[in-house]
């Protein structure tokens, strides 16, 4: 099977010149492994059933066995045995040298079970789903780095994809695992038994607590009900327990919903609260989301056939495959994405902060007749920054560098106004 070459090659190319190890985390499924063996001149997998036993048993006794082979080399899901990471850290102090170990895991680190943090030593890079431009879908006609270069770069160019197709291609995700696929029922199923792993298994394997699936699944079920919107833990759970014979407290939900985040199911968006408001006047609660748009497509049993003629709800999941991508886009800047909304209606889809300060603020409309009013919004949060700065001139507010409209349109080009309206399926790193 040919690799099909992944935005996150050269970021972890870069860590392994500079690191003496990397850990890959991310969701299951992501290509984690894939990526990593491009790179490794040596592969162990502790999942491996032929061997697991026996390299669970060295794992305890003597761990630095484990790590004897060509460099770099590769611990593909090191979390089945935690004590591996102390081994690491001590490995590559003594051999001073880059480069050393490659870890993935499809679950967050337990700190519980580490003795160091590894901080100057293993560095961490997350991966996420593919984006459109990695699976072939984007044209990449306009890069998002060169747009923050060239911030006053005029743009025109066109997307060959239909709305259809991004709609099926939500509903697919961005799971390597169906590029090799004929059929579109079979790319399709994928995503499927993604979000089935996760509640009937995963879900209580990730901290040996057992949960009950029937329970996860509901929840995984609520929560793509409420994607892009700042719904209350207490209306999810509300939204949970209105099935019949279905109890959940509080902490119970909380205690599945920190599982899902451990293993990356959940990527909830932060808030972004500027001092242009009051601190009350700005929503300061998550913004729910997924690690891609397909699992909140097969959590709630819809189909590309279904989402045509429900293009409000299909907006929503639009906005979480826009969060997708810009995730991946910006991930060589250590890109972090929030979102901004007060009382007063005015809002920001996403805010995409880079490392280096730089930000840009995005709204994400599917269709053409909502431009004119994300502008409107994007311009007068813009706006609000100037005349804060006009007041606080001690500590200004850095303006954004950006207002872009993420749409599913045809055509990407600046706005007379200076917004760039740019189809996801344009985009690229």
């Amino acid at each position: 099977m040919t690799y099909r070459n992944r935005i996150f090659d050269v970021q972890l190319k870069a860590y392994l010149n500079a690191m003496g190890a990397v850990l890959i985390e991310g969701p299951k499924w992501c290509g984690k492994t894939t990526t990593a063996k491009q790179l490794a001149k040596s592969v162990i997998s502790l999942q491996d059933t032929d061997h697991r036993e026996e390299y669970l048993v060295t794992a305890m006794a003597k761990p630095s066995f484990l790590l004897e082979g060509d460099t770099p080399r590769l611990i593909d899901e090191w979390q089945d045995a935690p004590m591996l990471w102390d081994a690491v850290r001590t490995k590559v102090d003594e051999r001073g040298l880059p480069g050393q170990f490659i870890l993935t895991g499809s679950n967050a680190v337990d700190e519980s079970k580490i003795h160091h943090s590894g901080t100057g030593r293993i560095s961490r890079m997350e991966m996420f789903p593919m984006s459109l431009w990695e699976y072939g879908e984007s044209n990449g006609s306009v890069s998002l780095m060169d747009l923050f270069d060239n911030p006053d770069k005029e743009i025109f160019v066109h997307s060959e994809l239909r709305v259809e197709e991004i709609i099926f291609s939500a509903c697919r995700g961005g799971w390597p695992a169906t590029l090799n696929l004929k059929d579109d029922k079979a790319k399709l199923l994928v995503a499927k038994e993604y979000v089935k792993s996760v509640y009937k298994k995963d879900i209580s394997h990730v901290d040996g607590v057992k949960r009950n699936p029937k329970l996860a699944q509901m929840i995984l079920k609520s929560y793509a009900r409420n994607i892009s919107t700042l719904a209350k833990t207490t209306s999810i759970l509300a939204d949970v327990t209105a099935a019949d014979n279905v109890e959940c407290t509080r902490p119970t939900f909380e205690s599945y919903v920190a599982a899902l985040e451990k293993l990356f199911v959940i990527r909830d968006i932060d808030a972004w609260c500027p001092a242009i408001r009051s601190k009350s006047t700005i929503q300061s609660r998550p913004k729910r989301a997924f690690c891609d748009p397909s699992v909140a497509v097969a959590a709630l049993g819809l189909s590309p056939e279904a989402l045509k003629i429900q293009l409000k709800t299909f907006g929503f999941i639009f906005e979480q495959m826009c969060a997708r991508d810009l995730r991946v886009y910006s991930a060589s800047h250590d890109g972090e994405l929030s979102y901004y909304h007060d009382r007063y209606g005015l809002e920001a889809d996403l805010v995409l902060h880079l490392s280096d300060g730089r930000f840009a603020l995005i709204e994400c409309k599917l269709g053409s007749a909502e431009i004119d009013e994300g502008a409107a919004h994007l311009l007068e949060l813009k706006q609000l920054i100037q005349e804060h700065n006009k007041v606080e001139k001690q500590v200004p507010l850095r303006e954004p560098d950006l207002l872009i409209i993420l749409t599913g349109g045809s055509i990407a080009y600046t706005r007379p106004d200076g917004v760039k309206v740019i189809p996801l399926a344009c985009l690229k790193d």
